[in-house]
């Protein structure tokens, strides 16, 4: 699903770097009251997307790690739902989630060109769903682009 949001240029590790400072630059936008209204009743705040976003990536990073080093445990998935009211994040300050996410971004990077292209096309299981090293690259950051997009949509500009 969001592998197909990117272009198929072999730059996935350009377009993290490019979609963070997008992001970063566009959620500045908005006033302070807008980044914790929720847009329809069950929806998510900005700033959770934003800790969505983050936890997303932590959690990916670690499965890739895994499979990269040849670990082939199926590891299990996570209830998105359930990690956002325990984030916190309408508490915390934008700058704050900005700083974190920037910084999970970096590290994710800095473990993706870790990787040689072997350990690139090791895949492994995790819920149920056998995914590359690679192809979680993609997803990373297309699973930005969805949110970038959804935010766009439901919240307009800032």
């Amino acid at each position: 699903m969001y592998i197909g949001l990117l272009p198929d240029d072999g730059l996935v590790l350009e377009h993290l770097q490019d979609n963070l400072q997008t992001m970063c630059d566009f959620v500045r936008t908005f006033p302070k009251e807008k980044l914790t209204t929720r847009w329809a009743e069950g929806e998510w705040t900005i700033k959770e997307i934003l800790v969505h976003i983050i936890d997303d990536e932590r959690i990916y990073s670690y499965r890739t790690l895994r499979f990269a080093r040849g670990d082939s445990t199926e590891l299990p998935g996570f209830e998105q739902d359930e990690y956002v009211p325990y984030s916190k994040a309408n508490e915390r300050d934008l700058e704050d989630i900005l700083e974190e996410y920037s910084a999970v971004r970096q590290a994710t990077i800095t473990l993706f060109r870790s990787f040689d292209d072997a350990a690139l096309l090791r895949a492994g299981v995790s819920n149920g769903h056998i995914m590359s090293v690679r192809a979680a690259a993609y997803h990373i950051a297309g699973h930005d682009l969805h949110h970038f997009n959804s935010i766009k949509e439901n919240y307009g500009t800032g």
